[in-house]
């Protein structure tokens, strides 16, 4: 959940998350392979290149049936007003206002008045507040207070000494899916304050992604703070000896290993991503969120949420279900994503000179990967974003 001092968090942690992001980074673009990579032409159209069903313009107001059942959803606090009135601004200028797709925000306590109007002055599209409940919002009864309380009081990493970090990334991890809210959803964008977003969108990310079978998309991949999970990896592998029938056949299993097959902390950062929820309400992955969570790595360790998702898409998702936003700019602290040239042409605002994660280890490695596997005849990686 987005905290009243994340900001002053994130330049608290700021030094070890560039030390740590640029290291991935470096380490990745040494490889043969990927230098390999980097030395090809970025060239991709802008443009989805489905075929677009027409859907009539009437079903994107306010009151119209949507052609899909999707929302933006956020977890949010009454503190985060400010930063989540400039989201959703942006989100409005950039997609929204012509489409207008409700908004859902949740939170562990009651939303205020002055919070609820704040939202509702920016947008036309219905918004929808909700409360969590006990057993989605609590340190489960199995976890040892004790050996718990010791985690936190030595722990060296960014929130390290926080139940509501934990309770938050369990949360999304097993539980925002499942939120009465967003029961007659099948898709949802995950929005959070303070982010930007620098493209205008010509088409409907939701329509693409149903058109196109597609079940989770992304637009950040980095590596880990592995000292946040050093036992989900091996806890993973015992869950897959353990339920092998679950892995998808044409998986993205490759993108999560090293050259020595080792697990590489490769994951998407779930602040940007738009699901098809079956996924998450699917048997695979609600199985593989209960082993998790029996385990005790949200708080014996800090596991997150992102890494869960990205380690679960990979292995329970096949390859071409699973998408690149390449073309969606956007920026959270610390981390800049850009498309390319767009100092120069095109819709978007930012400055692709600043962007290095497209073309980081992770970024790389899973465009390299999916590409074997959907394409594997191609001669030159290209971009797979619409």
């Amino acid at each position: 959940m987005a905290l009243t001092s994340y900001r002053r968090l994130v330049w608290r942690h700021l030094p070890i998350m560039i030390v740590g992001i640029l290291a991935g980074y470096i380490v990745g673009c040494n490889k043969p392979a990927v230098r390999q990579t980097l030395s090809f032409k970025h060239i991709f159209s802008r443009t989805p290149q489905q075929t677009v069903i027409d859907v009539d313009i009437n079903k994107y107001e306010p009151n119209g049936v949507k052609p899909v059942k999707a929302a933006l959803v956020a977890l949010v606090r009454n503190s985060d007003l400010f930063g989540l009135r400039s989201t959703i601004r942006q989100i409005e200028d950039r997609f929204n206002a012509r489409h207008n797709y409700p908004y859902i925000f949740v939170n562990d306590v009651e939303f205020t008045e002055e919070f609820k109007r704040g939202v509702r002055d920016l947008t036309q599209a219905h918004v929808h507040f909700g409360i969590l409940d006990e057993e989605s919002w609590k340190v489960p009864e199995w976890i040892n207070r004790e050996r718990y309380e010791h985690v936190k009081s030595t722990a060296q990493y960014p929130h390290g000494e926080k139940d509501s970090y934990r309770k938050m990334c369990r949360f999304q991890s097993g539980y925002l899916h499942r939120h009465p809210l967003l029961a007659d959803l099948d898709f949802y964008w995950r929005i959070e304050p303070d982010v930007e977003y620098y493209c205008d969108m010509n088409y409907d990310p939701f329509v693409f992604m149903q058109q196109n079978g597609l079940k989770y998309g992304w637009n950040i991949a980095m590596p880990e703070f592995m000292a946040t999970i050093p036992t989900l990896w091996n806890t993973t592998m015992q869950f897959v000896t353990e339920h092998p029938e679950l892995l998808a056949p044409d998986s993205l299993w490759p993108w999560l290993l090293d050259e020595h097959g080792n697990y590489n902390g490769c994951h998407f950062w779930s602040n940007f991503e738009i699901v098809d929820l079956s996924f998450y309400r699917s048997t695979a992955y609600q199985t593989f969120f209960d082993y998790l969570d029996r385990a005790g790595g949200f708080f014996y360790e800090r596991w997150g949420d992102a890494p869960v998702h990205s380690i679960a898409a990979a292995l329970f998702l096949n390859a071409s279900q699973v998408h690149y936003f390449d073309d969606i700019g956007y920026f959270h602290p610390s981390v800049l994503t850009c498309p390319q040239d767009a100092r120069t042409k095109g819709t978007c605002v930012c400055d692709s000179n600043k962007s290095f994660v497209q073309d980081g280890m992770c970024t790389v490695r899973f465009l390299e990967v999916k590409q074997s596997i959907v394409n594997p005849n191609a001669t030159k990686l290209a971009r797979l974003g619409p």
